[in-house]
């Protein structure tokens, strides 16, 4: 039975949209209608300020962790715990708390894959950071994320978690298809300087 309820709570939890959560109860703010209306964590430090962001992120991350860390110690089975990462993900991505809308996933993505694959999505996460500081922009730097992921889990020894990888960076690029559109045109926000 945990073959469907495990993925069922995971999502659940995923859905749970703690930027949001956290911007209108401590300050007062909604950011689905401030900044670029994204429920996600650069939205929340953009117009909540940094520490409140950090939170956000940490949260996200940690959505995204435990369900894949309680997974395995149920089973090693890599196509349960596939299920299990990917759950939480596509709740963050697809809240039922939010009329089936949501973020962009990426640090939820973050912490699903450091439960299946700690190296390796580390090694993806320090080539995001890295494209970041080097571009200014958090976009570019979650598309390299998540270019990077499936190629790291194979190039690693975890090629059975190449499949999921590869389907949510598809997904992860389906979500910044306008970020996409912006930095192609040169219109993108960087986080150095307020847009404008």
């Amino acid at each position: 039975m945990h073959w469907i309820f495990w993925p069922l709570f995971s999502y659940l939890l995923g859905a749970v949209p703690f930027g949001l959560l956290l911007a209108k109860f401590l300050r007062g703010v909604d950011i689905r209608t401030e900044g670029s209306r994204n429920t996600g964590a650069t939205n929340v430090a953009r117009t909540c300020g940094l520490p409140l962001g950090l939170t956000a992120l940490a949260l996200d991350i940690a959505k995204g962790l435990v369900p894949v860390l309680l997974a395995a110690r149920m089973s090693d089975n890599w196509l349960f715990l596939s299920l299990s990462a990917l759950a939480p993900i596509l709740g963050h991505v697809y809240s039922p708390f939010l009329g089936f809308k949501g973020g962009k996933a990426v640090a939820t993505t973050i912490g699903a894959f450091l439960g299946l694959a700690f190296l390796p999505t580390l090694i993806s996460v320090l080539l995001c950071v890295a494209a970041i500081f080097a571009s200014g922009y958090v976009s570019l730097g979650s598309l390299v994320f998540g270019a990077a992921l499936p190629a790291a889990m194979l190039l690693s020894g975890n090629g059975r978690f190449a499949l999921v990888a590869l389907a949510v960076t598809l997904l992860l690029y389906w979500r910044h298809r306008e970020n996409i559109a912006r930095l192609m045109r040169g219109e993108e926000n960087s986080w150095r300087k307020k847009k404008g």
